[in-house]
């Protein structure tokens, strides 16, 4: 698979390409950025290290050699100042992606290819992802609640004390101030976390809560989140490349699930090498269903405010 990353040259964007370097499974990464300079040194620095992690083949280019690409990975966008939301980037971030994605019209792409979007606000710039290059709607998706279900799972295992890799805890929605945690199917090894005695509902809206500050905590102390963000970039791109029919929380055109269409944002998703094979419609608690419909309707109050 070859992928380009349009942004390969920023922080996400180059910590996106050592994750899937150190994934082994990618044969070709190009690096694509308005700095030039930035993508090279990024590819050169990640080809000094090709001898212990992989044989691919990792270099800067630019559009034209972008167009056989099996995917563009799009983390390209303006920083996120740490009191914004994520919503109000869309018309500082809009003109920017809309010209990403003419470019990418402009020098040609393969009918087959997928375009994955991470910059923000994603589940917006996914829409206009879809709508602009009129490729089939499983092939366009975006990185949606992948970062916040792995923030969320995370907090909860620090909290709790129990093992990260066994907590499973869905984040749906936005990827953004509406954003839905869901309680319901949150499990420690396959028993539910509602059932300790810890997880109460007070510890449940605090470890929500510091789920969603956590983006602008890591923008204050820090600069931007990078290596958090990668891995659950390469779990995407992984679960596309070996066909795994993996249920992720994505952004995508949602079709009809949960009574919400024709907006992108995240449901339960299996994602296999045909991009978005389904999306599933699991039982969720009365109030988890509502507050999803409400997050839906909030993004195309915004949607329908995008000027692009």
């Amino acid at each position: 698979m070859k992928i380009t990353i349009i942004g390969g040259g920023g922080r996400v964007g180059s910590c996106a390409a050592f994750a899937l370097q150190c994934g082994g499974l990618v044969s070709e990464l190009q690096l694509l950025d308005a700095n030039k300079d930035m993508a090279e040194g990024e590819a050169l620095d990640l080809l000094h290290g090709s001898a212990f992690a992989g044989d691919q083949r990792i270099y800067a280019g630019d559009y034209s050699r972008a167009a056989d690409s099996d995917m563009f990975l799009i983390t390209a966008g303006l920083r996120r100042k740490p009191d914004e939301s994520r919503l109000d980037l869309i018309n500082r971030n809009v003109a920017l992606f809309v010209q990403i994605l003419e470019s990418i019209r402009s020098a040609g792409f393969r009918k087959e290819a997928h375009v994955f979007v991470v910059s923000n606000p994603v589940d917006i710039l996914t829409h206009l992802a879809g709508q602009r290059l009129g490729l089939p709607w499983q092939q366009v998706y975006g990185l949606g609640t992948m970062l916040d279900t792995s923030r969320f799972s995370s907090f909860i295992a620090d909290e709790l004390k129990l093992a990260p890799t066994q907590v499973k805890a869905l984040i749906l929605g936005e990827h953004g101030d509406s954003m839905v945690p869901i309680w319901s199917s949150a499990t420690v090894n396959g028993l539910p976390l509602t059932g300790l005695p810890d997880c109460n509902a007070g510890f449940q809206n605090a470890v929500f809560e510091r789920t969603k500050g956590s983006g602008a905590e890591v923008i204050k102390k820090k600069g931007g989140a990078g290596w958090a963000v990668a891995l659950a970039i390469r779990d995407v791109i992984h679960a596309v490349l070996l066909n795994k029919k993996a249920l992720l929380p994505v952004s995508a055109l949602v079709q009809r699930t949960y009574d919400i269409n024709d907006i992108c944002l995240s449901v339960p998703s299996i994602v296999g090498r045909k991009g978005i094979e389904r999306q599933v419609e699991i039982k969720l608690w009365p109030k988890e269903q509502m507050a999803l419909q409400q997050s839906a309707r909030a993004l195309k109050d915004t949607f329908a405010k995008v000027k692009a």
